[in-house]
């Protein structure tokens, strides 16, 4: 957490897809519909600065660069306005994408979680708490890849804004605190390759960055050795 040595226990990890109209359009689909998630392991977090493996099975990996919440009290089926009371603070963060597995899935109608929800899927910045920040509803955000800017777009476009997911999500589940969301990314999704530098910025929010490292080698298994 920023300004402090302690730390946030996360607990779920929930992110809204197409939540900016202009990343809408690029993936596809043009309405305002109601907001919908997918989820990601908890463990597939990692704070910024990791370099990042590059993932098996993909030849497409994306960066999503997003404004992230952190749920602090038990919420359910709370309002826009009373929301924001639920929320501890804000972060960074890059949700990390497997695009050609989660396109090849989609067009099929089929789950798409592995797509997503893979090791080292989520990155996240330090989070700044809503009591020194206030609710951000406006505000520049900004990823580059290797310095060159890719994604260019204000929290004021967010078509749900935070309060707005929050109260939805909580129809649907209760919420509680360590639970994280990341509302969506704009318009610029990219892919990335071994070698390329990921930064993040949001206005009033710690910086997020990561680096695109080389995939993992396959483990032998290793057997006792028997007479």
């Amino acid at each position: 957490m920023a300004g402090s040595g302690e730390t946030f226990a996360v607990r779920r990890i929930y992110c809204v897809g197409r939540n900016y109209a202009a990343h809408a359009v690029e993936m596809g689909h043009a309405d305002r519909a109601p907001p919908f998630f997918f989820t990601k392991f908890a463990d597939t977090l990692v704070p910024s600065g990791t370099t990042l493996a590059y993932p098996p099975e993909t030849a497409d990996y994306h960066y999503e660069g997003e404004l992230v919440i952190a749920i602090g009290a038990d919420t359910f089926q709370v309002t826009p306005e009373q929301a924001p009371d639920h929320v501890f603070g804000y972060a960074c963060g890059l949700d990390m994408t497997r695009r050609d597995i989660q396109l090849g899935f989609r067009d099929r109608s089929e789950p798409w979680d592995l797509g997503k929800n893979f090791s080292q899927g989520a990155v996240l910045g330090a989070i700044h708490p809503a009591s020194e920040i206030g609710h951000p509803v406006a505000g520049s955000l900004v990823l580059k890849v290797n310095g060159v800017v890719r994604q260019d777009a204000d929290l004021a476009d967010l078509m749900w804004p935070c309060a707005d997911i929050v109260a939805y999500l909580s129809r649907f589940d209760r919420l509680a605190a360590g639970d994280l969301i990341y509302t969506g990314t704009p318009a610029g999704v990219g892919p990335v390759v071994p070698g390329d530098i990921i930064t993040l910025t949001i206005d009033r929010l710690t910086p997020v960055s990561a680096t695109v490292g080389q995939p993992h080698q396959a483990v032998q298994a290793s057997l006792p050795h028997q007479e």
